[in-house]
């Protein structure tokens, strides 16, 4: 059984940005167009939004996303994506190619040094051909490829597939990416949902160390976890089958098909999971919260990360012990934990103890517990 460790961490932020008030503008100024139609026919009136309830709710100030114009615009209310050629590079490809070249240049590697490549995320452009295989054959990785997905602990999951299989030999090295166009799946006529989310690509390169050889400034992963729980809380229903429900089947009503979520029990509920999770796993290996250095958690509500760490430690725990990256960047799904890692851990010294934790749909719990070398 191999050590393992991350050797390469990779971040890619799409630059345009919306901030509170420009969201807050465009969904009000859809509000007003579609509470005329409302009032006209009798239906219940929709209630605005403002930045104040969005801050309180999750914490997010701004978030940046692939394309902000269609968002912005009243009329669209979601990016504009032209679409590809069979023959082009896709859009996913590409945003998880950008982190994963940063990733390789971290850990020193060229893409032919990876042996397989995991591209896992909670909402994929497509169901096949594969992600993982387009951008193994763009970049030029050797092995095979395949995708994966676990809602928002998408980037935890692949995590632990990939130690395992590095750790049991299977393969050398391993990259996973995370890349998060979430915002193509959202819907921004929700009030309850349309401020939350925001896109990223991160990628982290996993590979074994050999026999008395030093990586100082890597983490060697101890061990992973999962946990999942069945609930629908945070859902999606468009998939395959969302066009066989419809009267016409060649013009889909995305009603209800988007992301939805009931926030006050995921708050509830994942809070008492997280912290229940976090406890036990570090109980098994002899470990109490105070020992760990630092917490990447997942970046999807500020109020929720800082109720989990009072649970678990019994008091406040400031930034430097877990930091948070959501205030920026909203939710980025699966991307968020590793955000949050990469810009860090620069500070940490040898021999301390890390834990990145993320949780989400499912309801689903990654955990990776990490020590500095």
């Amino acid at each position: 059984m191999h050590r393992v460790i991350i050797s390469g961490l990779g971040v890619e932020i799409p630059e345009p940005s919306i901030t509170n008030e420009e969201l807050v503008d465009s969904f009000n100024a859809w509000v007003e167009m579609e509470n005329v139609r409302r009032q006209a026919s009798g239906e219940t009136l929709l209630q605005k939004s403002d930045s104040a309830f969005i801050v309180h709710a999750s914490g997010v100030q701004t978030r940046h996303v692939i394309e902000r114009e269609g968002i912005l615009d009243p009329t669209r209310m979601a990016p504009r994506i032209p679409a590809r050629p069979d023959d082009a590079l896709s859009l996913e490809a590409e945003f998880g190619i950008a982190s994963a070249r940063k990733a390789l240049d971290h850990a020193g590697l060229e893409p032919s040094d990876i042996d397989l490549v995991i591209c896992s995320a909670s909402h994929h452009q497509r169901p096949y051909p594969a992600i993982a295989i387009e951008m193994q054959q763009a970049m030029g990785t050797k092995g095979a490829g395949f995708d994966m997905g676990l809602g928002c602990s998408s980037a935890a999951a692949a995590l632990h597939i990939a130690v395992n299989l590095v750790r049991a030999g299977a393969h050398r090295r391993v990259l996973v990416t995370t890349p998060e166009i979430i915002t193509g799946h959202l819907n921004f006529r929700d009030r309850q949902t349309h401020f939350i989310f925001g896109d990223a690509s991160v990628s982290m390169v996993v590979e074994g160390l050999a026999q008395g050889e030093k990586r100082p400034g890597r983490f060697e992963v101890l061990d992973t976890r999962t946990w999942t729980q069945m609930s629908n809380n945070i859902r999606t229903n468009l998939g395959y089958h969302t066009r066989t429900a419809q009267d016409d089947p060649y013009m889909i009503n995305l009603e209800g098909n988007l992301i939805k979520q009931v926030g006050n029990k995921v708050f509830k509920e994942v809070t008492v999971a997280g912290h229940k999770f976090i406890v036990e796993f570090l109980a098994e290996h002899g470990l109490t919260p105070q020992a760990i250095r630092r917490f990447w958690l997942h970046q999807a509500n500020a109020r929720m990360n800082a109720m989990i760490l009072k649970l678990s430690f019994g008091h406040e725990v400031g930034h430097d012990r877990a930091p948070m990256v959501l205030e920026r960047l909203g939710n980025t799904a699966g991307a968020g934990a590793i955000v949050a890692l990469s810009e860090n851990h620069a500070d940490m010294k040898a021999g301390d103890y890390g834990l990145l934790c993320a949780f989400g749909a499912g309801y689903s719990i990654g955990g990776a517990l990490l020590r500095m070398l």
